[in-house]
């Protein structure tokens, strides 16, 4: 049976108003669409209604019978179809997975989870490291949100440039290179490149070999924290960013210069699924880790 249930919203109407005009000013219909309808309503129902009786029509036992049912069911149809999207975050009870960078984690995070909990108490963040290999856990859904610098490849995931942060090169205190770091001393010393694929070279590598230098690696650490480590305890130099690694750079007392070749900046992006695009509760999410950036970043 094919049914049309814009035939419960006329049904809802004819009940409520009584009367096939009232329901045709109601619906912002012509009186004989409602007509039509109400001879569809009878054919399908096999009852009448409503019944003339004078000037006036009067429901059938039918009708009033089923008066409620219909107005509940057009009641959940037009809030699954439009739905409330009003967010009471003091009562939201979620849980958030977001995926990111180690130096993100330390820097970004503390920021965003004193944001939520002061917002909204019930929410509990679940945060995860990157994998050494690319997964597709944005896109089934295993997580909410990627901080990262990549920007995503797939027509389903959205992405929004939180901003920009800029490479230094980390060492000891006491390590040579604090009293001079040009290019040459730069690819004198040992590195430990941090890599989460364990990849023992980088784009700067290039760049050094187009001056005709070429610095040694030692190590690969697969994260940021581990490298920042070997450095507080040997003379490698770690290249890394400067705003997001800061607060491991100052755990493991160690010193930051400015990179002596020219590098372009590296993007920090807030990666998503769009099937997020407006759920009020994943909008709010997205609003407190810009916030959180801007709070860390900006200052």
């Amino acid at each position: 049976m094919q049914l049309d249930l814009n035939l419960l919203i006329t049904l809802d109407a004819l009940l409520e108003e009584g009367s096939v005009m009232g329901a045709a000013e109601r619906l912002r219909l012509s009186s004989s669409a409602v007509s039509r309808s109400l001879g569809r309503l009878r054919r399908l129902s096999g009852d009448d209604i409503l019944v003339r009786s004078g000037r006036l029509m009067i429901p059938t036992p039918y009708a009033m019978a089923i008066r409620e049912e219909v107005r509940g069911l057009v009641r959940q149809a037009r809030d699954i179809l439009q739905p409330d999207l009003e967010l009471d975050v003091a009562q939201l009870d979620r849980a958030f997975t977001i995926q990111c960078h180690d130096t993100i984690a330390t820097s970004l995070v503390p920021a965003l989870i004193r944001r939520v909990q002061a917002q909204a108490p019930g929410v509990q963040l679940r945060v995860l490291t990157e994998t050494s290999r690319d997964t597709d856990d944005l896109r089934v859904g295993r997580v909410d949100v990627e901080l990262s610098g990549s920007l995503p490849d797939l027509p389903v995931l959205r992405s929004e440039t939180l901003g920009e942060d800029k490479l230094v090169v980390a060492m000891r205190a006491d390590h040579p290179c604090t009293r001079r770091l040009d290019l040459e001393s730069y690819a004198e010393h040992s590195h430990v490149v941090v890599s989460r694929r364990g990849r023992l070279t980088a784009p700067i590598d290039e760049l050094l070999a187009a001056q005709g230098l070429r610095r040694r690696v030692v190590a690969t650490a697969a994260t940021a924290a581990a490298g920042l480590c070997a450095a507080s305890v040997s003379d490698v130099l770690v290249t890394i960013t400067e705003i997001a690694s800061r607060p491991l750079v100052q755990a493991f007392g160690l010193v930051t210069r400015p990179l002596p070749v020219d590098y372009p900046p590296i993007q920090i992006n807030c990666n998503w699924h769009r099937r997020y695009d407006s759920d009020p509760a994943h909008v709010w999410l997205r609003e407190q880790v810009r916030d959180s950036y801007a709070e860390i970043f900006g200052a």
